[in-house]
């Protein structure tokens, strides 16, 4: 047996096994040929010695916002990937879904989408189409069938205007119904951004009536947002995709009172996955970084926070993802009202998990690479390739040092955002090579130029689609 790449002297995450296993891996082709028994001998192209470090499956990013400066629908040119690709490296990722925003029908820009994506990609990808309009609800069949992507995001807030400032038009429960349905027949599942928008703009205009100069920073934001406006409108999303037949995706779970409301539906009998992001796990209300922490769903309590970890231990949450948006800080002048919400996320996802989680809550290896890897594949249909170390699948690598002590700095953000909200934390973990199909797209911590442009599109199909 010979192979290409030959990666000796790590301890693997395996599927099934709680604790990392000593093994050589073999790849040959982009995928992995085989695992190994330490020192056994096979011919390789190429040797990597990886003495001290753990090898993950590569990171699976499933909720990512890819545009083109401020503007955060698509890419444009193949520099908006290259940049925020070698960000998802850094961070372990090895691919990323992100959502594809726009008007028109999708069918008329899924081919330049990809191809922009791809030219500039160091990781595999894929894209999740946002319907706001009856031409999209029109093409679920065709985007499942032709293009592979059977998840739909919805923006449940976009009413009386609200998503005027993202260039989508106004949409209702109807038309959620309806999503639901066609996902439900045509083997999709559905992504909603859970907000009731009409509570939130009564609590809106009272916290911005007792403090217009928006001193209460996030506290302030959250109040206009609560918890309950998270929740009513998940459980409102969970009973209708239940009735109709759909899985639902519920992202960016932020509070304890909307783990609660999806956990709720899922006992009633709704297929609920369940996301949470890395910012709600270690910021609240708190942080000290004013608008900087402006993000929706808002930063919560201290409660909230510890709630989501113990979501994370017991099996409650699903998945770990970014909701990266690339935005620099000018889109955070103004103070809290003016501020755009979001933050970057994608380069420390995997080190906050190992850092915060491992090194401090004793969250196991084996748990991190569920959260990031093993469900993203299975909720999001990529389970036939990607998202576990096993013969047969793609070659993809997270390589982490748990043991590495370092410090976020401004400066070595690889993000166009050009900050993270992780400056001057001392983490303990780190990346240190990140493969995807067996080829280093980061090697020693630092991206590799020459992977750029030999990220793919993956067609995705849901394994609890309608049709099985």
């Amino acid at each position: 047996m010979a192979c290409d790449l030959l990666l000796t002297g790590g301890r693997a995450v395996l599927p099934g096994v709680v604790e990392p296993v000593s093994c050589d891996i073999a790849v040959a082709e982009g995928r992995i040929a085989a695992l190994l028994a330490p020192g056994t001998a096979i011919a390789a192209q190429e040797r990597v010695c990886l003495r001290g470090l753990v090898v993950l499956p590569g990171a699976i990013d499933v909720h990512v916002h890819l545009g083109h400066g401020t503007d955060i629908a698509r890419p444009r040119e193949p520099g908006d990937a290259d940049r925020e690709t070698a960000a998802a490296a850094a961070g372990g990722i090895t691919c990323f879904v992100s959502y594809l925003m726009a008007t028109e029908p999708f069918d008329a820009i899924f081919a330049d989408v990809i191809a922009v994506t791809a030219a500039g990609a160091r990781v595999d990808f894929g894209y999740h189409p946002i319907v706001s309009t009856e031409a999209q609800l029109a093409g679920i069949e065709a985007c499942i069938r032709d293009w592979g992507t059977p998840s739909f995001k919805i923006f449940m807030n976009n009413r009386g205007g609200e998503g005027r400032r993202l260039g989508l038009p106004d949409i209702d429960d109807g038309f959620l119904l309806r999503l639901c349905e066609a996902a439900a027949k045509y083997g999709g599942m559905v992504c909603p951004h859970p907000e009731t928008i009409e509570m939130a703009w009564v609590l809106r205009d009272r916290v911005m009536r007792a403090d217009p100069e928006g001193a209460g920073g996030l506290a302030s934001w959250n109040a206009t947002r609560p918890p309950f406006v998270e929740a009513d409108a998940i459980q409102r999303a969970a009973y209708v995709a239940r009735i109709t037949g759909a899985p639902l995706y519920v992202v960016h779970t932020s509070s304890a009172e909307a783990l609660d409301a999806a956990l709720r539906q899922r006992a009633a009998g709704a297929r609920v996955f369940i996301e949470t992001c890395p910012h709600y796990l270690t910021h609240d209300v708190g942080w000290q970084g004013g608008a900087v922490g402006k993000i929706n769903p808002p930063l919560r309590e201290p409660t909230d926070r510890e709630a989501l970890w113990r979501g994370l231990r017991d099996g409650s949450i699903d998945t770990v993802a970014s909701d990266h948006v690339h935005r620099d800080l000018a889109s955070k002048a103004g103070g809290i009202w003016s501020a755009s919400p979001g933050c970057p996320g994608m380069e420390t996802l995997l080190p906050v998990l190992l850092s915060e989680g491992h090194a401090k809550r004793g969250l196991s290896l084996a748990r991190i690479a569920e959260l990031t890897a093993g469900n993203p594949a299975r909720a999001m249909g990529l389970a036939h390739a990607k998202g576990a170390i096993a013969p047969g699948m793609d070659a993809d690598f997270a390589v982490v040092d748990p043991a590495a002590r370092w410090t976020v700095t401004r400066e070595a953000v690889v993000s166009a955002a050009g900050y993270s909200i992780y400056e001057g934390w001392a983490l303990t973990g780190r990346v240190v090579h990140t493969i995807v199909r067996g080829r280093f797209v980061l090697r020693d911590g630092a991206p590799d130029q020459d992977a750029v442009g030999t990220g793919r599109y993956v067609r995705r199909r849901l394994a609890h689609d309608a049709s099985t």
